[in-house]
């Protein structure tokens, strides 16, 4: 076995990833918008290498690093080159597995004996081991080829198996398969026979997709009625495979190289294979996996490719492949809305003068019925591109006296005698309590008790939820606001600990009122803004009203929206916000949750539960009223910060 070696993927010419026990492991269905294709190109040694090519929709393909390979196969292999790549995202969603040939056929057909495997966990940097299988396991003397690894994972035995198919002496190429070892180096027992098919002839390039519990292996007959065939199982390694007659190519010209890949948003799939002798790709969709209608009108790609496979990839995902390797000029936009992947909602957000970064702290969504029980926060040097800085405060473990409904944070920077300081207050068992901590990650302790657990007077329904923290510019004072169903302030003790109950009173604006207060400043004036309506409406959405004073009276404008739904781009239940101004400017941005897209919307009451984030601009008219928002799914521009390093801190 060849020693692993680490590649950080290289542009080559050549001349002649913490799991929180509570989280989803896989992306999030919605989460997945766009396609990475991986593939070679040729039979010249130059071509059999690793290239990748980007899609947004599944039909429209554009190389990267402009079809260059973004591997250099001489450091991963043992013959020189590489084919028949595949990728397979890990069940933990963060992990990649790549296997490929492990060949260059100007040795001839029969000359390989071996496969790559390669393991990232950010699809740029990769781990290597080349497997020498007539060298590894004995009784493989007369081994003449061994083709088109790939990989899949074993529900059964939680192990993941690649196949692939071998030749030994003048028998049959027959698949087989081996459980990949821990680290993915190498295989963990001898390779097994797992397709037994009854003819008994020659078997190649296995493709296997699950759909609805039934395993389904696309195949190659070698050398027997060439074409692609099909057999099912519900059980990998059963040896029971139920064959289907018929081909499953749509042409007549000689084919090879199955792949099969379900579309995102859509019950749809699409199986792909190499016309290898016409230098060309065909795709065929279907939505049983057994009878398939050829697309090819509707496909385009910049390249030619042979051999190779598709994996949905996210947004996060194609611009870091467009980081490493530049973004094709005719690729579509890629939306920048929703900021953060997964489920989330309630955003609040900071910009920290001592990290000059912004920091997203939102409720953590997906869970039923607002169960979640855990806070998690998010960094960005640019509002766009946001890293996942994990779990910040764990209400089961950290927080006593509220161990579960764990809800709509909002933090404070504070320079207390020349450090800095982080209070953050959260909704937790439907009380508010404060954590604090000296960085803007946390860790964050809790104070050992709730910092409100009583209703205003005059107020006898509602909940005690929702906080916003507000430090106002002309005093320096911290205000706490609060509440469902009403709007409560006090001033907050000089340590940030504890209310001043005797500065306790209800401003509840209008009737509109109903949760998530967010208090800003901006030209003499305290903004309040306040979202109307129930988190599961589609109707959600955000008002404000305007003050002279951070504890109000507070003013209605006749035209007090700030952001609503949008159907015809499909966008709802747009509410509980907060605003940032990028420091040093008049720029102003709303960050908001939506349900997410494009499903929330068919999901009845459990959209108000399963909430995205956003960003978009927030506008003000010559007499500083607010502009209404418009929802979007663009999103926006990545922002920087004039003079970041200069500003006071």
């Amino acid at each position: 076995m060849k020693l692993a070696v680490i590649i950080s993927l290289l542009c080559i010419f050549f001349s002649g990833g913490k799991i929180f026990s509570q989280e989803p492991e896989q992306p999030v269905g919605k989460d997945l918008n766009a396609y990475l294709f991986i593939y070679f190109t040729g039979n010249k040694i130059e071509e059999e290498a690793v290239r990748f090519a980007v899609s947004k929709d599944g039909y429209h393909y554009y190389s990267l690093n402009g079809n260059q390979p973004v591997i250099d196969s001489r450091a991963i292999s043992n013959t020189g080159g590489v084919r028949d790549p595949h990728i397979l995202r890990a069940e933990d969603g963060k992990t990649y597995y790549m296997v490929m040939t492990d060949m260059t056929s100007d040795k001839g057909w029969d000359s390989n004996r071996g496969v790559v495997l390669m393991q990232s966990k950010d699809l740029i940097n990769w781990t290597s081991h080349a497997l020498d299988i007539q060298k590894t396991y004995t009784g493989n003397e007369d081994l003449k080829r061994v083709w088109a690894p790939q990989t899949i994972y074993d529900r059964q035995t939680g192990k993941y198996m690649i196949y692939f198919s071998m030749k030994n002496g003048n028998g049959p190429d027959i698949i087989y398969y081996a459980y990949a070892n821990k680290d993915f180096s190498g295989f963990e027992n001898r390779p097994r026979q797992l397709f037994f098919p009854k003819n008994g002839k020659s078997c190649i390039d296995g493709d296997i997709v699950l759909k609805d519990g039934i395993y389904h292996l696309f195949y190659k007959t070698e050398g027997d009625g060439n074409g692609i065939k099909e057999a099912t199982t519900t059980e990998l390694t059963s040896g029971q495979w139920e064959e289907q007659d018929d081909y499953k190519q749509q042409t007549k010209e000689a084919v090879e190289g199955a792949g099969v890949f379900k579309l995102n948003h859509s019950d749809e799939y699409i199986l792909m294979y190499d016309v290898y002798m016409k230098g060309k790709y065909q795709f065929t969709k279907s939505r049983d996996l057994e009878h398939f209608t050829v697309i090819d009108q509707e496909i385009s790609m910049d390249f030619h490719p042979r051999h190779g496979t598709v994996m949905p990839i996210t947004n996060a995902e194609l611009k870091r492949l467009f980081s490493k390797w530049g973004k094709p000029s005719e690729f579509p936009l890629v939306n920048n809305n929703p900021v953060l992947e997964g489920f989330y909602a309630d955003p609040e957000i900071l910009y920290s003068r001592k990290n000059k970064k912004f920091y997203l702290y939102p409720t953590s969504d997906g869970f039923t019925s607002w169960s979640g029980s855990y806070f998690k926060t998010f960094s960005s040097d640019n509002l766009t591109d946001w890293k996942d800085e994990g779990v910040i405060l764990d209400l089961k473990k950290d927080v006593q006296w509220g161990p579960r409904n764990a809800w709509a944070p909002t933090i404070s920077e504070k320079k207390i005698n020349g450090k800095y300081k982080y209070f953050y207050y959260f909704s937790a068992a439907q009380k508010i309590g404060v954590a604090v901590s000296d960085k803007p990650v946390g860790p964050f302790k809790d104070s050992g008790k709730p910092l409100v657990n009583f209703k205003p007077e005059g107020i006898s329904g509602g909940q005690e939820i929702d906080p916003d923290v507000f430090t106002d510019p002309k005093s320096g004072k911290m205000y706490l606001y609060w509440g469902n169903g009403y709007l409560a302030v006090a001033e907050l003790s000089k340590d940030g600990l504890s209310v001043q109950k005797n500065t306790v009173k209800a401003i509840t604006p209008d009737a509109t009122f109903r949760e998530g207060t967010e208090v800003f400043y901006r030209k003499g004036k305290y903004y309040f803004l306040w979202s109307e309506d129930d988190t599961r409406s589609t109707d959600y959405k955000v008002r404000y009203g305007i003050s002279d004073s951070p504890v109000g009276p507070i003013t209605v404008p006749k035209n007090n929206m700030v952001i609503s739904r949008f159907p015809e781009k499909g966008i709802y239940g747009t509410g509980h916000n907060s605003v940032i101004q990028v420091p040093g400017s008049d720029q102003w941005y709303i960050v908001y949750h939506r349900f997410s897209v494009p499903d929330g919307i068919k999901m009845g009451d459990a959209a108000g539960f399963h909430r995205e984030v956003c960003i978009d601009r927030l506008a003000f008219d010559g007499k500083g009223f607010i502009i209404p928002a418009v929802p979007t799914l663009e999103g926006i521009e990545p922002v920087s910060v004039p003079g970041a390093d200069n500003l006071k801190k």
